[in-house]
């Protein structure tokens, strides 16, 4: 059971899949425990190709779309969620901000070393007071001649801690707010005026660091504004396109922990024994398995089916939040349901279902929470309803 791809696909996903299980599955367990990313990985990750996959070639990327991306997140996802969101956000957030809406130098200069590992990134918008609401930020960028005053603080970055580039949203123009008052611009680690705040301690996704930025008369020169000077005022729609796309990955990332789960419970279904026989004679066991899997295959087809319009260029702000929204919550359910099947050992360590337990949760909060993908799957609803009755 699984969503029939190209050829080309298919090979990403041998490649990722032999990439993972060499590199990543030896150490998943370990680097959550001590709470380090695997820095190692990410630089092999990086030679591979595999820190750009849907970017074109002349970028240093693979040239494989959201789709070859969404097979990359749920290859990763299926070993170690905390990878799968340092390159998530590294690519999808910070790399893909850059090609939405970069100028053809910022492209040339800082795409190509995201795409080939040389350059790590990470994406900046949520503030204490700006998570759900964010449009509302608090840090401001003042110009001063040829260049730009940052200052104020950013909350639960990923990758903020160690990023060599950072994509960060600010107000240039509280007046015109979300519409047309708030600017991206690129800032480098090491940048005067930058620093970064403690690195959280978190449930799940413990080999993901997520830090605090803070921006204290912090200066960078007008060629870092992403797009340049025409892209003064033009961040929160460059920050919604980019969330856009990468709610799809993440619901390729859900698509993973779920199949893993799902294939971990079949497997010890079959081999324990209880009452003089395998647990998967069982109706009980039977029916979980059952739901366990029309729930993926329902999560694999809209995943697909999304990132194939975003390939095609086609609206896609709907259905990718029916993806994120959906597929996160099933991945929950599915992973909860494996624990089930497999007893006290499912809450044992000893298996990696009680760390994708931890990690699954946070995917309901990220990358706006599931609440807000109801109000924006309400609105695109209502929006289309609209449309018609005016027609």
């Amino acid at each position: 059971m699984e969503y029939e791809h190209t050829d080309e696909i298919k090979m990403l996903r041998q490649t990722v899949r032999e990439f993972v299980d060499k590199e990543i599955r030896p150490i998943a367990r370990e680097i959550d425990e001590e709470e380090r990313v695997p820095f190692e990985v990410l630089k092999k990750a990086g030679e591979l190709g595999l820190m750009g996959v849907p970017f074109p070639e002349k970028y240093g990327g693979l040239d494989m779309g959201i789709t070859g991306y969404c097979v990359l997140m749920e290859e990763l996802n299926r070993v170690c969620a905390s990878t799968a969101t340092i390159i998530g956000a590294h690519a999808q957030l910070a790399a893909m901000s850059i090609f939405i809406g970069g100028t053809p130098a910022q492209k040339e200069h800082y795409l190509k070393a995201l795409n080939e590992g040389r350059m790590l990134g990470a994406w900046a918008l949520t503030e204490p007071n700006a998570g759900s609401d964010a449009a509302h930020l608090q840090t401001t960028a003042e110009q001063q001649g040829d260049e730009w005053v940052l200052n104020g603080q950013k909350m639960w970055i990923t990758n903020g801690s160690f990023a060599d580039v950072i994509i960060v949203h600010a107000v240039t123009d509280k007046h015109k707010g979300s519409r047309g008052g708030i600017t991206a611009f690129i800032v480098e680690k090491g940048t005067p005026g930058f620093r970064v705040g403690k690195v959280e301690h978190k449930m799940g996704l413990k080999a993901s660091h997520t830090a605090s930025l803070f921006f204290e008369d912090c200066r960078v020169s007008a060629d870092h504004v992403l797009g340049g000077a025409h892209g003064v005022g033009h961040g929160f729609q460059i920050a919604m396109k980019t969330l856009d796309i990468g709610r799809v990955g993440l619901g390729g990332s859900s698509v993973g922990a779920a199949k893993e789960s799902f294939e971990i419970s079949r497997a010890y279904a079959i081999e324990r024994h209880q009452f003089g026989r395998s647990i998967a004679d069982f109706q009980a066991i039977q029916f979980k398995l059952a739901e366990m899997a029309v729930k993926i295959y329902t999560m694999e087809q809209i995943v697909y089916d999304c990132a194939k319009r975003v390939d095609d260029h086609k609206p896609a702000t709907l259905e990718s939040s029916i993806v994120k929204l959906y597929c996160t919550e099933m991945a929950s359910q599915v992973i909860d349901e494996a624990i089930q099947i497999h007893g006290g050992m499912g809450f044992s360590r000893e298996l990696p279902l009680e760390r994708m337990y931890r990690d699954a949760r946070v995917t309901r909060i990220f990358e706006g929470t599931n609440e807000i993908q109801k109000n924006v799957i309400a609105r695109e609803l209502l929006k289309e309803v609209g449309h018609k009755m005016k027609m």
